[in-house]
């Protein structure tokens, strides 16, 4: 049984309002001005992402936050911790791919990604975050052509 046919982990998800969007200076806009990549940046290329059981995106499932991603521009790092809608989500790896996918597709290489789940929201985080920790098996993941498919739909119209 494919993983969008079956029914639904959570039928009736509570929908929380969107963020503002950002205002941008004249300076956020400028190519010449070199600035960091920033927590809010990083969160306005993931706030988009859909769901994949439902026409709503991460943000408006509060499955991801602003406060809840830390760039370290200096080590290069970013860390996004998400939380799933509930606490048996069995889409939480798919999920955890899709920011995974959507930093490596818009951020330089050189930052370094973690995606992990929020402590005590999952009933599997600890499986959850060694799978998406583990860069063999999210490459592998990436080269099954169904799986990339579904990825790519969670990702349309994503800033």
């Amino acid at each position: 049984m494919d993983f969008l046919t079956k029914k639904l982990d959570n039928a009736n998800p509570i929908v929380y309002g969107k963020k503002k969007d950002r205002i941008y200076s004249k300076a956020d806009t400028d190519d010449n001005v070199t600035d960091e990549i920033d927590a809010r940046e990083i969160f306005d290329l993931i706030r988009g992402i859909k769901d994949p059981e439902h026409p709503l995106t991460l943000e408006e499932l509060n499955v991801v936050d602003e406060s809840h991603v830390t760039v370290n521009s200096k080590n290069k790092n970013i860390e996004v911790i998400f939380t799933p809608t509930i606490e048996h989500c069995s889409l939480a790896s798919l999920i955890g791919l899709c920011i995974q996918v959507k930093l490596l597709r818009s951020i330089p290489a050189q930052y370094k990604v973690s995606v992990c789940i929020a402590p005590g929201s999952h009933s599997t985080e600890d499986v959850v975050n060694k799978q998406l920790a583990d860069k063999e098996r999210v490459a592998a993941a990436l080269e099954n052509n169904q799986l990339l498919e579904v990825i790519n739909q969670c990702l349309v119209d994503s800033l």
